[in-house]
């Protein structure tokens, strides 16, 4: 038939109209804050940091702040954004492999906290990642 069009549909959803998507929005909100929270915390930090590692700490609060804005970016706009989600999944997986390894040398400090914290969030970020289907792109308007 020509001069017909076709009508992408897409099967309707089972979860309530996005509730999936909710919570995943509600999990990387909760990143960002917790991200916001750490950059915050840090000032003491950078404050009192000793000259010889006073950059590396003002790197580190920085970077919090950054990734409290690419949480941000995902909550407002999960399927806006795809590339920021491998990259954010892999910083922290990254430093999760990473703190297990150093574990091995009991004079690094801090292993711990990053096995707990950037492990946690590792998995925070793959579940929010699945409940708000990251994948997809969003549909063009």
């Amino acid at each position: 038939m020509t001069g017909a069009t076709t009508v992408e549909t897409r099967p309707a959803t089972t979860d309530g109209g996005g509730v999936r998507d909710r919570i995943g929005r509600v999990l990387l909100w909760l990143a960002a804050v917790g991200a916001l929270a750490a950059a915050l915390g840090a000032y003491g930090t950078v404050a009192d940091a000793e000259p010889a590692v006073k950059v590396v700490e003002t790197w580190r609060a920085y970077g919090f702040l950054v990734f409290a804005g690419l949480f941000a970016l995902l909550a407002v706009r999960p399927r806006g954004y795809r590339g920021v989600w491998p990259l954010v999944i892999f910083h922290k997986l990254a430093m999760t492999v990473t703190a297990l390894v150093y574990t091995r040398n009991a004079a690094i400090e801090g292993t711990g906290t990053v096995l707990i914290v950037d492990g946690a969030l590792s998995v925070l970020l793959v579940l929010a990642l699945v409940l708000c289907r990251g994948w997809v792109a969003e549909p063009r308007r």
